[in-house]
Formats: structure tokens, C-alpha cells, sequence
């Protein structure tokens, strides 16, 4: 930390920011790899995917990146310091999912069309992202009302099982190699002890793991070869499929929005959590300010050709505890758009096997969820461990994608409700739990009737918007909510108000 008064020299890039930038960057390259195999997978032509979307997601990750950089700088220079970490930025693997499977799959059937599929989502998310910069306008008031170890629950719970949970299974596809880098990972990140000739963790440990799985033959051939195939110039430029595809919305396909509006309230609370985590970490941002330019990019990227909302990243906490800088977002940004322009994201991915760069986003998972419960009072741990819960369900039911409901039924017929709306869920179970602790019954009857007006428009435990979407959730939460009106009433009459 600078002194009081001295010039600032807040380093645009120092070591620690090597470590993080792998982080985010496979964290971003997984995401963009998931959309390049299923979009093809729909019978997406190679044009549109690598010729438009993956450039459109670029920019929109340039954008957000470039100006998490700024705002970082900003910080540093307001609060005099350079232990500053600027937020990390990237498509909300959720969100991805249900742009994937919930707006380009519909698209694509209705109009059994692939570019006019396209055009639709383009216009969904160009939607999407204007959305969002306008819930920035309360974006500041929802993050008062709500507490601290509701969101931080949520977001833990999105650790737990999408990025910790599901890279310790990647991790394990290959003992010999993942075991071996998650020690490193232990070693140098946790116990935070100097790698040989002072390289950055991760990196030395993408290198010795990637050796390794060449040496006892632990990867794809054919995959590394074909994945230089679509190796080309995909020029970032401007398109007009948004506006094609806001006719097609107008005309016929306005049941796509019903798809758009549940999860763009679900990437600004998102993006809500994850601000709130980094000031939990000690970087205070602007939670509205965050939203409008996650919502802004969004619409750049939709410009461009892009069809998935982009967010602040939840790994962001994970870079905070490695001591990384602005410089990482910086790289991030550049290599991305530099990837895409050169078809090199499939080159990449097949180069560096799984198994080596999932043990770092398990340490980024793990560090979200030890976040969670270090920024709270001991006293609130039950409502951050009750927040986490209801990402059990989204993630069976994300995984599965359209047969999710016939998969798990067999387990609990109130998975498949579980995982409709599981953020707002989280958020609403956690913040009962808090009020309860706190004795604040009425405050906590509020969450419940929220609840049950979420589910009534089937924001939660609803497939898709409706009025009584989910009846006997509604009643639930409105059982709940009497309760505490109950012992609110209780309270007041023996005096302890």
C-alpha cells in the first residue's frame, strides 16, 4: 500500500497477475469451447459459430475486461493503494446454458433455420443486456435490502458444485496427471510456497501437467489435430443480425423472452453477488455501475454477433486471493480477441488437456466458498450453508439439460422445482435465515411473500413464466411467512421488540 500522500504507481501488470489471468482465461476458453461443440452439435454451420458468435462473445469480454481494468485503476487511485484486483468478467456458465438450450435449440427448431436461429438470439441477448442496465438503476437498493450471507450463500453454492465440484471430477479423469497438479496448486496457491525459478504457480503447473500427459499418453490425437481445422481470420466486425432478429421476435417467437427475463434478473443478481464478494475481499466497487456495464457489453457483444450475456465472474475472488493486479484483465481481454480473430480457441483447448488446467478452478472454487463464510459472523454460517443448497439441484438439471425431469425424478421430485430459479431460491432461503437469526420476523415474513410472488410468475420453481406457475410453492412460502408473522406477533407482545 502506498503511503499517505506519495504518488501512486499502480503496476499495470506484476507476477501474481500471471497466475489469475490462467485462471479466468480457462475459466472463459471452457465456456467457449461448450458453445462451439454444442452450437455445432445443433447444426450450426462453422460460419456462424466461429465466423460470429465466438468473435461476438470476444468483444464483449474486450469490452468488459478493458473497463474492469480502468475501474480498478480508479479504485487504487481513490483509496491509495495498489493491492487493488480488478473484477473479473465472462459469460455466467448458467446463463450460457440457458441461452444454449432454452433460446438457440427453440430458435432452431421453430424456424428450422440456423441463421434466422441466430439472428433470434442475437436479438434475445441484445434484450437481455439492455434489461440488465436498466435493473442497475436499483441495483444499489437490492444490494442494502439484501444480506451479506444470502448473496455470498448463492454465490458459494454456484462455487460448490459448477466450479469446485465440477472441476474435482475433471481433475480425477486422469489421476496420474490431475492429483499431481492439484498438489501443486495446494502448494504454491494455498500454502503459497515459491515454485521452482520463481514461476507463477499456475503456470509451472499447466506446463509440468501438460509434459506429463503427453509423456504417459493421456491425450486426444485426433482432437489436437482436427483442432487446427478452423485455424483462420475471423474478423471482428459490426453486425445487423440483432436487428433481423427483433423482427423475428415480433412476428412470432415472442416465447423466447419468456426465456430472457428470468435469467437476465438472475445474471444482475449474479453479478450483485459477486461484487458484493470482492468487497467482502476488501475492493469496494459500484454494484450499479457493475450491472450497467455488464448490461452494456452485453449489448456491444450482441452487436458484434454474439448471442450469450456476459457478467461479472465469480472467479474474481479467486484472482483477489492469488494478489493479482489489473493486469490479468488486461491480458485476458487481448488474448481472447486475438484467439478468436485466429480460430485459435479449439487449437488451445486441445493443446492443454483438461485435467491439467481444472485443479486451478477448483482452487477457485474453494476460494469463493472459504469467502463465503470468512466475510460473516460465525452466528450466520447456517444461512450460508442453507444458501449453498438449492445449487444441487440446478446443477443436475443444467448437466442433464432436456431430459433433467425424467433423469432425476427417480431421486426427488423436487429436484427438477429446485432447479427452476435456484439463484433467487438461495437468495430468498438465505436471507429467512439471517432475519430469523436476528429475530427479525417480520423482515423475514417479507423474504417469504417474495418468495411466493416469484413463484406465483414462475421466476422459481416454474419451467417458464405463467401466472400460478407453481401453485404449491406459493402456498409454501405464504405458510412460511404466516409463521413468522406468528412469532413477530410473539415477540411484540412479550416486549422484546
Amino acid at each position: 500500500m502506498a503511503a499517505a500522500g506519495s504518488h501512486l504507481s499502480y503496476p499495470w501488470y506484476k507476477k501474481e497477475d500471471t497466475d489469475a489471468f490462467f485462471a479466468l482465461f480457462q475459466n472463459n476458453i471452457a465456456n467457449f469451447v461448450v458453445i462451439a461443440i454444442s452450437m455445432l452439435g445443433m447444426g450450426f454451420p462453422t460460419s456462424i459459430v466461429y465466423g460470429q458468435v465466438l468473435p461476438g462473445a470476444a468483444v464483449a469480454v474486450m469490452v468488459g475486461n478493458f473497463y474492469y481494468a480502468f475501474t480498478a485503476a480508479r479504485l487504487a487511485r481513490r483509496e491509495n493503494r495498489t493491492d487493488v484486483t480488478a473484477l473479473s468478467y465472462g459469460i455466467s456458465t448458467p446463463v450460457m446454458f440457458v441461452f444454449l438450450f432454452g433460446v438457440l435449440l427453440p430458435a432452431k427448431q421453430l424456424t428450422g433455420d440456423a441463421e434466422l436461429a441466430w439472428q433470434v438470439a442475437v436479438a434475445a441477448c441484445l434484450i437481455s443486456g439492455a434489461i440488465e442496465a436498466a435493473i442497475s438503476l436499483v441495483g444499489r437498493w437490492v444490494q442494502y435490502h439484501l444480506p451479506r450471507a444470502a448473496m455470498l450463500g448463492a454465490v458459494a453454492g454456484v462455487a460448490l458444485t459448477f466450479i469446485a465440484g465440477e472441476m474435482l471430477f475433471k481433475t480425477l479423469e486422469v489421476p496420474v496427471v490431475g492429483l499431481v497438479v492439484l498438489a501443486l496448486i495446494i502448494v504454491g496457491l494455498v500454502a503459497r510456497v515459491s515454485m521452482p525459478l520463481r514461476i507463477p504457480t499456475s503456470l509451472f503447473a499447466i506446463i509440468l501437467g501438460t509434459l506429463l500427459a503427453y509423456l504417459i499418453g493421456a491425450t486426444d490425437d485426433g482432437k489436437f489435430s482436427d483442432a487446427f481445422t478452423y485455424i483462420g481470420f475471423y474478423p471482428l466486425l459490426p453486425s445487423l443480425a440483432w436487428f433481423d432478429g427483433l423482427g423475428l421476435l415480433a412476428t412470432g417467437m415472442l416465447s423466447v423472452l419468456t426465456v430472457v427475463l428470468p435469467i437476465t434478473l438472475y445474471n444482475a443478481i449474479e453479478t450483485m453477488n459477486n461484487v458484493e464478494a470482492m468487497e467482502a475481499a476488501g475492493d469496494k466497487y459500484d454494484v450499479r455501475e457493475c450491472q450497467a456495464v455488464d448490461g452494456i457489453g452485453t449489448v456491444i457483444g450482441a452487436l458484434f454477433g454474439g448471442v450469450f450475456p456476459t457478467t461479472v465472474y465469480i472467479a474474481t475472488v479467486g484472482a483477489k486471493w492469488m494478489g493479482a493486479g489489473r493486469g490479468y484483465s488486461l491480458l485476458n481481454g487481448a488474448v481472447y480477441a486475438l484467439a478468436t480473430m485466429f480460430g485459435l480457441i479449439a487449437a488451445l483447448a486441445a493443446i492443454i488437456p483438461v485435467s491439467v488446467v481444472a485443479p486451478i478452478l477448483v482452487f477457485v472454487g474453494v476460494s469463493m466458498i472459504a469467502t463465503a463464510f470468512q466475510s460473516n459472523d460465525t452466528r450466520y454460517y447456517p444461512a450460508v450453508a442453507l444458501a449453498m443448497l438449492p445449487y444441487f439441484a440446478n446443477y443436475l438439471m443444467t448437466r442433464f439439460n432436456r431430459d433433467a425431469g425424467d433423469v432425476v425424478s427417480g431421486i426427488s421430485g423436487a429436484i427438477e422445482a429446485m432447479g427452476q430459479g435456484s439463484m433467487f431460491m438461495a437468495i430468498f432461503l438465505g436471507a429467512m435465515a439471517v432475519s430469523v437469526i436476528d429475530h427479525q420476523f417480520r423482515r423475514a415474513a417479507a423474504f417469504a411473500v417474495l418468495a411466493a410472488g416469484f413463484s406465483f410468475v414462475g421466476l422459481m420453481h416454474a419451467s417458464k413464466m405463467a401466472f400460478s406457475a407453481a401453485p404449491d410453492f406459493v402456498i409454501g412460502y405464504l405458510a412460511m411467512a404466516a409463521l413468522f408473522v406468528y412469532f413477530a406477533f410473539q415477540q411484540r407482545r412479550s416486549g422484546n421488540i
